[in-house]
């Protein structure tokens, strides 16, 4: 009696977990490179911190944590543990866990304390466009002891900046405001609950003002009240003339006063160091509540519709040891977020699927060695290249070349002289040439990342 073969197990993507193509990730990794650079140009050194916190504190920050963070247990929990209880849970943000580091490093690290991260976080929410369950973070951060010094809030954007001038992503535009902005101008026309009517104006781009200001009625404001808070959330400038347009309003506060202050010297900074980088725009709010002071939000041009895909700002008491403070700020863009649009959009790619610049034929199994020989020369000298699979016929060698992008096939003693003959699939192109001394184009050398329009 026969026995009929297993039936292959359905293999499924699991949604939210996203992963690419070898094109694609050759973008991700040109991508990666350019924040790390610029990053250590600016002189934060990297650090990396576990992927797992306690419960407890993962979910003492961060407004709805509890719904995001992943628990992790024990398939095979001990007898003496309780399978209900959830000790750590992967974390969901880099601030966290980074304020964790500070306190339990204080004593060997040197203030003002900057780093950067590059690290996968978690988050358990619906999966949708743009938004993960897994996903890759950039963030920096600058960390003082009792007090930090306010040039940091101008100086993070402008790290940014330079990195969104640097990627094929179009213009990327830093939207800033300080939270003293809202607050002060809140209290200075009756408003106590500032937390709660920041929250409800950081809606604005995704409902729009009409909701916004009937849910600012719902809470308790005034129709007058919310009108005005809508009139202070319009403004936005790419120079100093913010602070007249609030004046105009007629509202009066200190808390105003410094936060329009510390606004002008962030928008200044950007004038001097990245005309056209920042703006001011003081709808933006940051719901989290332990933002005190300068919140960052960007917007691609031309997909503003996507949201923001680089956000962050000032806090001041978000680590503590409850004698010690360390206030700091900090920026972190979503580097999965932002790529996974662009990618699902087509409109970036990989001139090539393979970091190889030049394939090496074989002629004969016998000829392998000279073949390898030849591939060694080349990546000795810092050009990416493979040996051919098979010594099938040239015009499938090249075939093979051309599916997945390599530019150059190199041919072993196909010279009059003996001499080896490198070929460019793309014109017809077959000169002689010399391991030692051949190079490529540099636009061929490594792949390039190609824009395409939307």
């Amino acid at each position: 009696m026969n026995t009929p073969a297993p039936r292959a197990a359905r293999v499924t993507p699991i949604s939210g977990f996203p992963e690419y193509l070898p094109a694609e990730r050759i973008v991700e990794q040109y991508f990666l490179d350019v924040i790390r650079e610029t990053f250590e140009l600016h002189g934060y050194p990297s650090i990396e911190t576990r992927a797992v916190e306690p419960v407890d504190r993962l979910l003492g920050k961060g407004g709805d944590a509890d719904k995001e963070v992943y628990g992790v247990t024990r398939l095979a929990a001990d007898e003496d543990e309780d399978a209900g209880e959830v000790e750590f849970g992967l974390h969901f943000d880099l601030t966290v866990p980074f304020a964790r580091y500070v306190l339990e490093n204080a004593g060997r690290l040197s203030f003002p304390f900057r780093r950067y991260q590059i690290q996968k976080v978690w988050r358990g929410e619906r999966p949708q466009e743009g938004r993960y369950r897994e996903f890759t973070q950039a963030d920096i951060d600058v960390v003082d002891v009792g007090e930090l010094s306010s040039h940091y809030e101008a100086e993070i954007p402008l790290v940014m900046a330079e990195i969104f001038a640097k990627l094929p992503i179009g213009r990327m535009t830093i939207q800033v405001n300080n939270r003293k902005i809202p607050e002060g101008f809140y209290r200075g026309i009756g408003i106590d609950d500032i937390t709660g009517t920041l929250r409800i104006v950081d809606k604005l781009d995704k409902v729009g003002p009409e909701k916004v200001q009937g849910m600012l009625e719902e809470a308790g404001c005034t129709s007058e009240q919310a009108e005005q808070c809508l009139a202070l959330a319009a403004i936005r400038t790419d120079d100093l003339g913010f602070v007249e347009q609030v004046r105009a309003l007629g509202v009066e506060h200190p808390t105003l006063d410094e936060g329009l202050e510390a606004l002008s010297r962030v928008i200044r900074t950007g004038m001097e160091n990245a005309p056209g980088a920042l703006v001011a725009d003081l709808k933006i709010a940051r719901g989290l509540d332990y933002y005190t002071g300068t919140v960052y939000e960007t917007q691609l041009e031309g997909y503003e519709s996507w949201g923001s895909f680089c956000s962050g700002g000032r806090y001041d008491a978000l680590a503590s040891d409850g004698r010690t403070t360390y206030p700091g700020v900090g920026i972190s863009i979503g580097v999965s977020r932002l790529l996974g649009l662009l990618l699902g959009k087509g409109l970036l790619t990989a001139s090539r699927s393979t970091p190889a610049c030049v394939l090496v034929a074989v002629n004969d199994e016998e000829g392998r060695p000279e073949s390898t020989r030849i591939a060694t020369a080349l990546r000795s000298r810092g050009v990416p290249c493979e040996v051919a699979p098979k010594p099938a016929k040239f015009g499938k060698q090249i075939r093979y070349a051309e599916r997945r992008g390599i530019p150059y096939v190199w041919f072993p003693g196909a010279g009059e002289d003996g001499g080896d003959q490198v070929k460019d699939i793309r014109s017809g192109e077959q000169v002689d040439a010399r391991p030692d001394v051949w190079q490529p184009p540099a636009e061929d050398l490594r792949p390039q990342i190609l824009r395409r329009e939307g």
